[in-house]
């Protein structure tokens, strides 16, 4: 055999060896790049879903005070909490309007009649603190903090 043949037969048998490896390997780029390609679809589809909503929180429980005719309904309440728990007091009136006053954190509101007004803040300081129709007077309720 010829040299020129047998540098034919070794090329011949290259390129039938690489178009074998190509044919039968496992993947190939475009094999790959599909899925790549399905991957970040899958992705992107997963992202797109929308998140379960959250349940609703409970609104905060108010201790209220309703005052008729300028006067707390059912006498004086007692409000009481824990130092450093957020204190929620609601006052109501069908027929009375005045300004409400707690004394010790001074903190007012305008109730008129047919309202009502809300407080909401930390109980920072312990004691027994006065809530009070300031106009008239009166006292409709006590605010007890005590020590944790």
């Amino acid at each position: 055999m010829s040299s020129s043949a047998r540098i034919l037969a070794v090329v011949a048998t290259t390129v039938i060896l690489v178009i074998a490896f190509v044919v039968l390997s496992p993947g190939d780029d475009d094999k790959a790049a599909q899925t790549t390609t399905q991957a970040a679809t899958t992705t992107t589809t997963a992202t797109a879903v929308p998140e379960p909503r959250a349940e609703p929180q409970p609104r905060p429980r108010y201790e209220t005070v309703r005052v008729r005719a300028g006067k707390p309904v059912g006498g004086v309440k007692r409000i009481r909490v824990t130092k450093g728990a957020r204190a929620r007091i609601e006052i109501s009136s069908p027929d009375t309007s005045d300004e409400i006053h707690l004394h010790g954190y001074d903190l007012t509101r305008d109730l008129k009649a047919g309202g009502r007004v809300r407080f909401a803040f930390d109980a920072d300081a312990e004691g027994i603190f006065e809530i009070e129709l300031h106009g008239a007077g009166a006292q409709i309720a006590s605010l007890v903090v005590e020590p944790r």
